[in-house]
């Protein structure tokens, strides 16, 4: 039994208070791919009600013996699958489990990868939400906090790292080749935060001090590594000077001294997310690591990620939720920390920008979904906190803590969060911990706020309803009789309305002399209700824009007003305020994505003013937007034409671009991305490929070459003979994971079904090779992939199964039947995919509850994009 349900979780710590661990692990060995595990020994003591019965979680290659409070255990009797039963325990208790872990390929446990550039190995781990029991038995749950010692036997020419420090090194005397690495005594932490690295990384050093109120110094060592192969293109002393701003910034806004000694940060190879949060060693994706060109955007993302990170070693490693409904505890404030960290902390001036821009719009999306679910969410299990790491736990948990910024003021929103850290360090909480903190703090009762906010699922959608009153029908210029914010907020999950206070702002905008829109008035109010009269409007000139939400105070979607959204189709590079054009994108593509205008017309938006967008984050979100227009919602019938038409800007903003700027990479990269399913533009492609086309400051370095070699590849133009060459040539992992995806990219029935094969029936394959498999099978002509609807569904509870939830999610996901069009006269709801969708669904109730929740998620997606094919085309 690999699942662990939030009952039995509460029963277990009703039971047992962990106290310390002491874990050795020897992976000397690790470097022979012949040798699948390594030997785990785990020391834990504990406390327990006399009498009572437990278990340990471990998931193994086999468990050599179980000693309870000195008395060896009959295996029979106490390994029950992945649990370790553990029977009349005493008041104090001491368990040692010895047994063999497995490594991992899949990115979660004790992960072991084989750098294809030079063929060393390197380990680490990764647990969220419950897989250090892939590594060393435990009570694998956030609330039973302990005291933790690594002991790690490795290579002796290899980097070890560890939570704690190290606290001492010696050789092994039986094997003079392998040394064992000590590491000091963490204070009290979860589970899933501990951590071990291994490897012959490359590391810096480096270290921060600050002077505390006290007049003691806090000094805090630090260390960065990455592979070995990766050390050229390591920008180390940019990474140091963000972790110290970082540090300087989080220090004095907690007034909690950074807790766990060191900070050391790892970047790492097939890593399954973007980060995590282990005290003292954070994990990073090595995509962090540049080796192409990247854009300034690219590097501001990193920021963020390294910020939120940071953020976590107060919001979610000093102070823990309890279970995983809580996960919000951490997440959402860690996103919104990550944001506010990069604006005040860093040189960036776009952090909320793109927050509003990127981060929110993935929150609106997920909130959409069938699925969603209120930030303080129901998890009856760890299945459900896997898929629970999503837009809602992370960019709209963050989006309303700027909401309750706004609400109680900055000030009682720190302090509030100072009270938290003070009251409950090393301990776990629930949302009623910190409502009383920030309540406190505010002088406010937020009972009613977070009823509303975080216990309520669905977004609200604002429009602004104006009457004229000089029969201007909506002019320019002409007297507004009144102006009223229509407010409609039905609850996904429930069906009610759930209209919710929103503090926002409008912005008045009009053109000046020059041309430009500029904002000349502004009203903030407070939203509540299904409708608000704005008093302050009434018998003022209509403006040209009225943007509802103006410096994106609130979590809401918006609907333009008629005559605003035409100013905005017309005049949208004339907005000089990066935060109002970034809602005005927003709202276009919102009307897109819901059907309620044409996507062409997006995409058309995109043509005429992404080459005037100034800042680079923007630019890569719409363009992004762009292409899923032409692919999912412009209906096929059109959809050729549109394609073109973007695929022939694209070449010429490439062309006109400022050489060597981040916008003339960003149209390179679109121009790649189209082309997997337009041949227009090969011979361009080719050329930059061959070097016999040549434009002015473009770079095509090894990540823009293998998108130029996967266009090929997907349009039949790039023999595996080509691909093969070209991987030579690359011989690093991201050469590897660009090889993958452009040879399952080849239309050939066989090509696709030997990566289906691969994808499916195979075990052989990484987390990220399978992924770009995955990838490349996706990406075909029309109707390739039909025979492979009836075997996807077929293969759903045998892949769930039989694979790690992580690898499951990868498939069962990436492998949904999603490219599909509306056939002329057919309801988006008829559609064959969508019936057959519906029909496991209906066959497969009792399915666990995670793999219906991406199966709901994928249909929705899908009857989203058919809705949008049935618009009809746009007039002119």
């Amino acid at each position: 039994m690999s699942n662990l349900t939030r009952d039995e979780a509460a029963v277990r710590s009703a039971v047992v208070d962990t106290h310390r661990y002491d874990v050795s692990l020897d992976v000397r060995h690790a470097a022979d791919p012949a040798v699948e595990g390594y030997t785990s020994r785990t020391f834990i003591a504990f406390s327990a009600e006399p009498g009572s019965v437990t278990f340990l979680d471990f998931i193994h290659g086999g468990v050599h013996s179980v000693f309870l409070n000195g008395k060896e255990l009959d295996l029979a009797a106490a390994v029950d699958g992945n649990r370790i039963h553990l029977p009349n325990l005493a008041a104090d208790n001491e368990v040692i489990v010895t047994g063999t872990a497995l490594y991992s390929r899949s990115g979660e446990g004790m992960h072991r990868f084989f750098d294809p550039a030079d063929g060393k190995c390197y380990l680490y781990t990764q647990y969220e939400p419950a897989d250090a029991r892939r590594v060393f038995a435990n009570f694998e749950q956030p609330d039973l906090k302990a005291e933790f010692s690594f002991h790690v036997t490795a290579p002796s020419d290899w980097h070890v790292a560890s939570n704690g420090a190290e606290s001492g090194r010696a050789p092994l005397a039986t094997d003079p080749d392998a040394s064992t690495w000590d590491f000091a005594t963490t204070k009290r932490m979860s589970t899933y935060i501990t951590s071990v690295l291994a490897g012959p990384y490359f590391r810096a050093e480096d270290a921060w001090s600050t002077v505390l109120d006290d007049g003691t110094r806090l000094e805090v060592p630090l260390a960065l590594y990455c592979r070995a192969s990766l050390a050229e293109s390591f920008d180390a002393p940019e990474l140091f000077a963000l972790t110290k701003a970082g540090l300087d910034f989080f220090n004095r806004l907690f007034d909690y001294p950074y807790p766990w000694g060191k900070y050391e940060q790892a970047f790492v190879p097939e890593y399954n997310l973007g980060a995590m949060e282990n005290p003292g060693l954070v994990t990073f994706t090595e995509k962090y690591v540049f080796t192409s060109r990247a854009t300034d955007a690219q590097y501001e993302a990193r920021a963020n990620t390294l910020m939120h990170e940071m953020a976590h070693m107060w919001f979610g490693d000093l102070v823990t939720m309890r279970w995983w409904d809580d996960l919000w505890l951490k997440e959402s404030f860690a996103d919104f920390m990550g944001t506010l960290g990069v604006d005040r902390a860093t040189a960036w001036e776009t952090a909320w920008v793109n927050f509003a821009n990127k981060r929110k719009a993935w929150a609106y999306l997920q909130d959409q979904l069938p699925t969603t679910h209120p930030i303080v969410a129901d998890i009856p299990d760890l299945e459900a906190a896997k898929q629970n790491f999503d837009g809602i736990t992370y960019a709209k948990g963050a989006s309303v803590l700027k909401q309750l910024v706004a609400y109680v003021g900055f000030e009682a929103f720190i302090e509030g969060s100072r009270r938290y850290f003070r009251e409950h360090a090393f301990g776990n909480t629930s949302l009623a911990d910190l409502l009383a903190a920030l309540g406190a703090a505010s002088g406010r009762d937020l009972g009613s706020w977070s009823r509303q906010w975080l216990q309520t699922s669905g977004i609200s959608t604002i429009s602004a309803e104006i009457v004229d009153g000089d029969g201007g029908a909506g002019a320019i210029g002409g007297i507004m009789d009144s102006v009223t914010l229509r407010q409609d907020s039905v609850d996904q999950t429930t069906g009610r309305q759930e209209h919710r206070p929103h503090r926002l702002k409008l912005g008045l905008y009009d053109f000046d002399g020059d041309g430009a829109l500029q904002r000349t008035n502004s009203v903030e109010l407070d939203v509540d209700g299904p409708a608000t009269a704005v008093a302050g409007l009434a018998g003022k000139p209509r403006p040209a824009l009225l943007l509802v939400n103006d410096e994106d105070l609130s979590y809401v979607k918006v609907r333009l007003d008629a005559r605003s959204e035409a100013t905005v189709r017309e005049a949208l590079d004339k907005i000089g305020d990066p935060m109002a054009r970034a809602l005005c994108w927003t709202a276009l593509w919102d009307s897109a994505r819901d059907a309620a205008t044409p996507a062409e017309l997006y995409v058309a938006a995109v043509e005429r003013f992404a080459p005037a967008e100034s800042g680079i984050g923007v630019l890569l979100n719409v363009l992004g937007n762009a292409a899923t227009a032409v692919e999912r919602y412009v209906p096929a019938a059109r959809r050729d034409a549109v394609r073109g038409a973007l695929l022939d800007t694209a070449a010429a903003r490439l062309r006109d671009a400022v050489p060597g700027s981040d916008p003339q990479l960003a149209w390179a990269r679109t121009l790649a991305g189209l082309s997997r399913h337009d041949g227009g533009q090969l011979p361009l492609l080719r050329g930059l490929l061959a070097g016999t086309e040549g434009i002015e400051g473009l770079t095509v370095d090894a990540e823009l070459r293998w998108s130029l070699w996967q266009a090929l590849a997907a349009n039949g133009a790039a023999t595996l003979a080509e691909l093969d060459a070209e991987l030579e040539r690359d011989t690093t992992a991201s050469g590897r994971e660009g090889h993958a995806l452009a040879s399952a990219a080849r239309p050939d029935a066989g090509v696709k079904a030997a990566a289906w094969k691969a994808a499916v029936e195979s075990t052989e394959l990484s987390n990220e090779i399978l992924g770009a498999t995955i990838a490349g099978f996706m990406t075909a002509p029309d109707g390739m992939l039909d025979d492979y609807i009836e075997p996807y569904f077929e293969c759903l509870e045998r892949v769930w199964h039989e694979r790690s939830i992580e690898i499951a999610g990868r498939i069962v996901r990436g492998l949904f039947p999603s490219g599909q069009d509306l056939p002329e006269g057919t309801a988006p709801e008829e559609h064959r995919v969508l019936r057959r969708t519906d029909t496991w669904l209906a066959g497969h109730a009792e399915a666990p509850r995670a793999l219906r929740r991406i199966i709901l998620e994928q249909r929705d997606h899908l009857l989203r994009a058919l809705r949008a094919q049935a618009v009809p085309r746009a007039a002119g």
